[in-house]
C-alpha cells in the first residue's frame, strides 16, 4: 500500500477542489487567488464607464494572476496617466524644492590648496 500526501488550498474556511501533490504547486496557486482577489477588489473600487457583473470581473481578475508575468511585461515601463501633484509653495511663492536648492550649501568643487 502506498501512501500520498496532498495538498489542498482552503479559503475563507472551505476546501477548494483542487489538490496539489507538491506543496510548493498548493503555495503558488494560493498567491495566485490572493493576487485575483486583489485585482478583483481594484477593478471593483473603481469607477468604470461599464458595469460588469461580478463573476466577469472574478474571472478576469483570475485570468490576469494567472498570466501575472506575461501581464508585467506588457504593462512594463508604463507611466501613470494621472497628473502630477503640485508642489507646496514656500513663503516667497518659489516650489519648496526651489526654496531648499537655494539654503542648501554649494558643494565645494576642486582640489584644497597645497
Amino acid at each position: 500500500m502506498a501512501v500520498i500526501t496532498k495538498y489542498v488550498v482552503v479559503r475563507n474556511g472551505v476546501e477548494l477542489d483542487k489538490e496539489f501533490l507538491v506543496k510548493k504547486e498548493a503555495e503558488a496557486y494560493d498567491k495566485m487567488l490572493d493576487a485575483a482577489e486583489n485585482l478583483a477588489a481594484f477593478i471593483k473600487d473603481r469607477d468604470l464607464d461599464i458595469e460588469l457583473e461580478d463573476s466577469t470581473v472574478d474571472a478576469i481578475s483570475v485570468f490576469l494572476a494567472k498570466n501575472g508575468p506575461e501581464v508585467v511585461r506588457i504593462l512594463k515601463g508604463l507611466k501613470p496617466m494621472e497628473a502630477p501633484a503640485k508642489k507646496p509653495q514656500a513663503k516667497n511663492g518659489e516650489t519648496q524644492e526651489v526654496a531648499v536648492k537655494k539654503k542648501a550649501p554649494a558643494a565645494k568643487t576642486g582640489p584644497k590648496g597645497k
